[in-house]
């Protein structure tokens, strides 16, 4: 198996071994110790973690702290085509080598992103994760972007939006952040109209070459040996050096957009500017979304038990839904309320659940409730972290924006830590900031925002 070096030439990986193999014996074998997560740091900036869980499947993630928000007025939906770009030909292996070698071993590669992490994931049975490293860091570090290529993936640029913004609530959402921030975060996750077919290579290899750097890069694995993992690290991620260009600070400004169209259910959110992740302040409005609503704890189930619901419910007869929205941010963040209801009920449905909120900034919140809503916070962290996905992604999260990582227990003390006050003034902070507003649907009975 060959992997490309950066000297451009191709050498054999021997090293890229996880857990050797037990001969068997007569006397029974030996028990496997539990791993704890080893976390390393390299002077370049790049972090390593690994957990050696000794099962089956082994799992490796590059995540990268690049995504939509790193995008300028003149590149805008390059991100949106570089993840649709993974399987393109790189330096060191064939579009049809990358498919067909993945395919081979039963394993899987995938791209993920939000607003500001890209994420390329791969796993397969740990006697094959050989063949995919070979393959995760072909297309992370020596992509080729063939002009023909990119110009025949441009296409599924329309095909992936489209299918994404069948669900109106995408629409809203992305709707919400390009009116609440004018730069950075209010980038969209996806390739304007505008740009689709006209994104070109250069612009690929200049987000890549910019954004690619060691420093913004953590390497995680689960079901791997670390020493391996960082020895891949130092000799095959150390290719381009510094933080690369800058990133704009999000300037939250607030504004809304109204979509009006034939659809009769109208989806619409407001929010506000909240916290930067991993503040005191984040985790209160964390409680805060708990305390009113983050949606229904059984599966297919209602929302019943939230205030939000609750207050709604006693009001209106027609079918509706409401929740808490919370999105958290490097350098900022969004909070406010969601709602789905019928066009002729929305102005009732969305003032309602507004003034629910206000109350609560009022004062009119149990210690009951607060720790209700602190043991559901809890219970939706620790269940997050109940697969390998989920806990990959949060050991990369953490990598990427505090280049250490937090212990669960440690994340239930803070949790644990915020006071009724502390939930109070979140609620404060909503009602008295400048408001953000979008919506989509037969929009004749929806409050503009200086309406609430």
């Amino acid at each position: 198996m060959k992997l490309f070096t950066r000297a451009g030439s191709f050498s054999r990986f021997y090293s890229l071994k996880v857990a050797p193999k037990v001969k068997a014996t007569a006397s029974p074998p030996t028990p496997l110790r539990p791993q704890n997560l080893e976390f390393t740091k390299l002077p370049n900036g790049l972090v390593i973690a690994s957990l050696e869980n000794y099962a089956p499947v082994s799992r490796i993630g590059l995540f990268i702290k690049a995504s939509s928000r790193n995008e300028d007025f003149n590149n805008l939906g390059t991100s949106h085509l570089l993840r649709l770009a993974s399987n393109l030909t790189t330096k060191g292996a064939s579009a049809f080598k990358i498919t067909r070698g993945i395919e081979a071993v039963g394993g899987k590669l995938s791209v993920t992103a939000t607003r500001e992490n890209m994420a390329y994931n791969v796993e397969c049975l740990r006697d094959d994760i050989e063949i995919l490293m070979e393959y995760l860091l072909n297309v992370t570090t020596a992509p080729e972007f063939r002009r023909w290529e990119v110009a025949a993936l441009q296409s599924q640029l329309k095909i992936d939006k489209a299918v994404a913004f069948q669900n109106p609530q995408a629409r809203v959402i992305e709707n919400l952040h390009a009116v609440a921030y004018r730069n950075a975060l209010g980038n969209s996750l996806y390739c304007p109209d505008y740009r689709i077919g006209k994104v070109t290579p250069e612009e690929l290899h200049f987000f890549v070459q910019n954004h690619f750097t060691s420093a913004r890069m953590a390497l995680i694995g689960i079901g791997v040996n670390h020493y391996v993992l960082k020895e891949i690290g130092e000799q095959f991620l150390n290719m381009r050096g510094g933080l690369g260009l800058s990133i704009s600070k999000a300037k939250y400004l607030g504004g809304e957009i109204r979509e009006q169209n034939g659809d009769s259910l109208v989806h619409a959110a407001i929010v506000a500017e909240s916290a930067a992740l991993g503040s005191n302040e984040a985790n209160a409005f964390s409680v805060l979304q708990h305390v009113l609503g983050a949606g229904p704890h059984v599966k297919r189930g209602s929302n019943s038990t939230s205030l939000l619901h609750q207050a709604i419910s006693k009001g209106s007869q027609q079918p509706f839904d409401v929740s808490a929205f919370n999105a958290s941010y490097s350098d900022s963040g969004l909070f406010g309320i969601y709602t789905v209801s019928q066009a002729a009920a929305a102005g009732d449905v969305i003032k309602t659940a507004y003034n629910k909120v206000r109350a609560v900034s009022q004062g009119t919140l149990s210690s009951t409730d607060v720790q209700t809503a602190k043991k559901k916070l809890k219970t939706a962290y620790l269940m997050s972290l109940e697969s390998s996905e989920g806990f990959l992604d949060e050991v990369g999260s953490q990598a990427l924006i505090a280049g250490s990582y937090m212990p669960p227990s440690t994340a239930l003390q803070q949790i644990d830590s915020i006071s009724d006050s502390d939930v109070i003034n979140a609620a404060k902070k909503f009602i008295s900031s400048k408001k953000s507003m979008a919506a989509c649907g037969n929009l004749c009975t929806t409050p503009f925002i200086d309406e609430l």
